[in-house]
């Protein structure tokens, strides 16, 4: 020990760290970095040995708690922000700019409805990502600081593994619920305000998440159909719509006189500023549909903005009564089909 140690630490002894790191009943054990640095600050042997004796390990298993602590939040943090960038260039790029723009609407095509769609997808699948990654890496961090305070996790694992499957197998049809409707949101098959058929169930959605899709009926029933169930859906509001008119007329009128008044009618419609935004297309009258016993059944068919088709085919079913009235045409009762 030099003079200048002994002036500065007056507390100072001689040996050497290895003496002093090695006192304990481990005497074969190779000092570790901390308990040099302690020799080196303090150079006094009762020290060092207190503290490789009594604080080295638990201090070091603390700094390796907390460390770990630490990179989880740091990698957790890293991973929401990947997700969250992730989900929403996914829940914008459904469907490519140029094929968007072209089939743009003024209703579907409203940067508010077209916002609150993509916000409602990004915002249900970080939620569900964001929170799988938490488990995941947070789940790692504390099996590494259990492992690191000497617990043998090989039973904790088995016993997991155990309750996970039977977890598993007693909840598949949920598991089935969220995947069906992590895939429906990622598609953006349908949203909130959407007007669908399930094939069980036809309505307005009102909510959307993994397990569930609330609708309502035109009667006012609520349904909620557990989305793992839904084999197949319609959706009437994505993009445009159809009214699509069957107009029955007594067999022995004039095709081409009924004809032309369902055209009129149908363009004197779509001509209104009430309607203009609404009816997408020149209506257009396909003719005779089909000869129903002493009926005639005429189609007209209306391109409308996406869940307008029953207020555009109500409207014209009352124009065409006027103008039926008008021209003397008589209305008929089609066939009961067998």
């Amino acid at each position: 020990m030099s003079l200048a140690a002994a002036t500065l630490l007056p507390w100072a002894q001689s040996g050497t760290v290895e003496n002093a790191c090695r006192a304990s009943a481990d005497s074969d054990r190779t000092p570790t970095t901390a308990c040099r640095l302690v020799w080196n600050i303090s150079h006094s042997t009762d020290f060092t040995t207190f503290y490789s004796n009594w604080l080295d390990k638990p201090l070091a298993t603390l700094f390796m708690i907390i460390l770990t602590f630490v990179v989880a939040l740091i990698v957790k943090n890293i991973a929401h922000r990947m997700i969250t960038k992730v989900t929403v260039r996914m829940a914008e790029g459904t469907m490519s700019e140029k094929v968007r723009e072209r089939s743009r609407t003024v209703f579907e095509g409203s940067p508010t409805l077209l916002n609150q769609r993509r916000a409602q997808r990004a915002q249900t699948l970080g939620s569900v990502l964001r929170s799988v990654a938490s488990i995941l890496i947070m789940g790692t961090a504390a099996f590494s600081i259990l492992g690191s305070l000497g617990l043998n996790l090989a039973p904790i694992l088995a016993s997991a593994s155990v309750i996970g499957v039977a977890v598993g197998f007693g909840a598949q049809n949920i598991v089935k619920d969220f995947l069906a409707g992590l895939f429906m949101l990622l598609e953006d098959q349908y949203g909130v305000g959407d007007v669908i058929d399930v094939g069980s169930a036809k309505g307005t959605v009102e909510a959307v998440t993994l397990r569930v899709t609330r609708m309502r009926d035109v009667n006012g029933v609520v349904w909620y159909v557990p989305n793992g169930e839904i084999k197949k859906v319609g959706n009437e509001s994505q993009n445009w719509g159809r009214a699509v008119l069957d107009i029955p007329v007594d067999i022995h009128e004039d095709t081409e006189k009924v004809k032309e008044i369902l055209q009129a009618a149908a363009d004197e419609m779509a001509a209104d500023s009430t309607w203009q935004d609404v009816i997408l297309e020149q209506p257009s009258v396909w003719g005779v549909q089909a000869l129903a016993g002493d009926a005639l059944v005429i189609r007209v068919v209306l391109k409308t903005a996406p869940g307008k088709q029953a207020d555009v085919a109500r409207e014209l079913r009352e124009r065409v009564k006027r103008a039926f009235d008008a021209a003397g045409v008589t209305v008929a009762t089609p066939a009961p089909t067998t």
